[in-house]
């Protein structure tokens, strides 16, 4: 355990800043909500902005806002003209999370939604190039469908927390409904035939998924 934090500690050592912003608002997550460490981080920050240079989206769909930290690294990787649509179902986490959000230098690139995304999505009439999945693990499947249904051909889908925490190969989890959901994701995904897949051991997994 020594080990793996003195590696996070000089892998966080050798990329670039989380910034003062992002992390006054990870910091203010873990102090002020029960689930902090839900919220993506330093280095999977860093690594969602990446993703989003590389493939500079110009419709970018997220599943699960929770408190805005991985919405502002994506948007912070966007064009000025692209947008972010990010929906959080939890309703009380609004009054934390939406200033967080229009207090942000990139406020003008977040739309940012109170509502169920599988259900809300699909009525924006959007062909999206990019979505970030990090909602409810007992409906990932159902969600995984939804974004299939409205993603550009060629277009990527990040699914995140896919190895739960280990969990994914721990027996003693096997009637843990969360556990049971992400692995019947994982085998979902695994045989679907009309994407390509790769699971990054980052963090809690990262699956990444494209459109063919």
């Amino acid at each position: 355990m020594q080990e793996n934090k003195a590696l996070e500690t000089y892998i966080h050592q050798h990329i670039d800043p989380e910034g003062d912003y992002l992390y006054r608002l990870y910091r203010a997550t873990n102090i002020h909500t029960l689930h902090g460490r839900m919220a993506s981080g330093h280095l999977q920050g860093r690594l969602l902005k990446m993703f989003v240079k590389m493939i500079d989206p110009k419709n970018v769909l997220e599943v699960g806002t929770f408190s805005g930290y991985s919405a502002l690294c994506i948007a912070e990787g966007l064009a000025p003209d692209a947008k972010l649509y990010t929906f959080e179902i939890n309703d009380e986490m609004e009054d934390f999370t939406r200033p967080w959000i229009e207090d942000s230098p990139y406020s003008d690139r977040i739309d940012f939604r109170i509502g169920d995304a599988i259900t809300e999505a699909p009525k924006l009439g959007i062909c999206f190039d990019l979505a970030f999945i990090d909602g409810d693990k007992r409906t990932y499947i159902e969600t995984y469908e939804m974004v299939l249904s409205i993603l550009r051909q060629g277009g990527y889908m990040l699914a995140d927390n896919t190895l739960w925490d280990g969990h994914v190969i721990d027996d003693a989890y096997v009637n843990d409904s969360q556990t049971k959901s992400i692995r019947a994701f994982n085998d979902f995904v695994a045989q679907d035939e009309r994407v390509e897949k790769v699971i990054l051991p980052l963090r809690d997994g990262l699956t990444i998924i494209r459109k063919k």
